[in-house]
């Protein structure tokens, strides 16, 4: 286990001239867009698979906002996955807007707790560029880091708490005010069946290397729309949902440990609370990386799983029916099979959506997910006694 301070992940990232791909000058003329003064070093930022990411330095010592750093979180939005990015910015600001008054009535610091992003000069939530993209800007959150990994029970816990009150501050929102940027985002069923098309296609000419990794999927075809089949039903409702509720999207009190703010909202939308629950879980009760080529070193943590979903009632309080608390269960085994469907999907195109550094990365990634699939399975009795009602209101604040 190792946190990320700010200044270590931007040591981590290369630079704009090294990857080569924008030109400071070109950044200089987004910044001017949003009305804040001429940055003196302008760097990559962050380990995000998706968007560009950069941070803003002055270097001066100069402060922001009121007992805030100069620094500045700048974005721009990747196209190919958000086919309309400045619905994206929009769902974001209202999201943010929403949480930054929830927290203020609650006495908390809403600049500390909540993204605070910026206006454009025009008033949109975002500035679009020459070549036609989308970039928004945030104020950089001083004194926080994130992890990768959850080495500890208590760190896990506390991930689990800060998407827990997530969900409880944002249980009143109105959900017609958010746009379903990613249609179908976690429609198991449409995603398998695009795997099938892709195992039909075989673009990359990959089929036939990864016929076990395919027969894995195929065998829990049926397990796809479990939850869809619910929300059809109405058995059960809908709420804001994160969409990557990993721990590495929460940051954590450089000096007291303690969760500070839920990020990277792009895929905010409406969905289930099993959604953000059980990526969490498939991310996180787990003591390696994602893309872990060692498969003996990965298993599903059962402690870690049962720390989590403590941290999760008690942030979320009483918000949630039997019928939702079982749900969170079987969210972990849905979206765990979902992600190893689209990381093999991905991997069977050609490594088309996924950034990745290496060859058969994404492959890595897809048997990670099934070796922890079959762990969830394995001790799915026990998951689900976790999430007892009972227990549940023992642990509310």
């Amino acid at each position: 286990m190792h946190p990320f301070t700010a200044e270590e992940k931007q040591e981590k990232q290369p630079t704009a001239a090294e990857k080569q791909d924008i030109q400071p000058d070109e950044i200089r003329e987004v910044i001017s867009s949003f009305g804040i003064p001429e940055y003196e070093w302008i760097r990559r930022y962050g380990n995000g698979h998706i968007n560009d990411t950069y941070l803003l330095e002055r270097g001066d010592g100069d402060r922001g906002l009121p007992g805030q750093d100069s620094r500045y979180i700048l974005q721009r939005i990747n196209r190919s996955v958000f086919v309309h990015p400045e619905e994206v910015a929009e769902n974001v600001w209202r999201i943010t807007q929403y949480l930054h008054r929830a927290v203020r009535e609650t006495g908390g610091d809403p600049f500390r707790e909540v993204l605070t992003v910026f206006p454009a000069k025009d008033g949109k939530p975002y500035a679009r560029d020459s070549n036609g993209d989308v970039w928004r800007l945030s104020l950089f959150i001083h004194g926080s880091m994130s992890y990768e990994i959850a080495g500890t029970p208590a760190l896990f816990a506390s991930s689990g708490e800060a998407f827990g009150h997530f969900q409880y501050l944002l249980k009143d929102f109105d959900l017609s005010g958010l746009t379903e940027t990613i249609p179908d985002f976690h429609n198991t069923p449409k995603r398998y069946q695009r795997f099938e098309e892709a195992v039909r296609k075989d673009m990359a000419g990959r089929a036939a290397g990864v016929s076990k990794e395919i027969e894995e999927i195929r065998s829990r075809s049926s397990v796809c729309s479990i939850l869809t089949d619910q929300i059809h039903s109405g058995l059960l409702r809908r709420s804001v949902t994160h969409n990557d509720s990993k721990l590495n999207n929460v940051l954590f009190d450089r000096e007291t440990g303690r969760p500070l703010c839920v990020i990277d909202l792009d895929t905010v939308m409406p969905g289930l609370a099993a959604y953000d629950f059980g990526d969490s879980i498939r991310f996180g009760a787990n003591h390696n990386l994602e893309d872990e080529p060692d498969l003996d070193r990965v298993e599903f943590d059962f402690s870690l799983y049962e720390a989590y979903a403590e941290g999760f009632l008690k942030g979320s309080g009483a918000i949630f029916e039997e019928r939702e608390l079982h749900s969170l269960a079987w969210g972990a085994r849905i979206i765990t099979l979902e992600q190893a469907i689209r990381f093999l999907t991905d991997y069977l195109e050609g490594d088309r959506y996924y950034r990745t550094d290496r060859e058969g990365q994404n492959l890595d990634r897809a048997r990670v997910q099934i070796k922890l699939l079959r762990g969830m399975e394995e001790q799915f009795r026990q998951m689900l006694a976790v999430l007892d009602p009972a227990r549940a209101l023992q642990v509310t604040p």
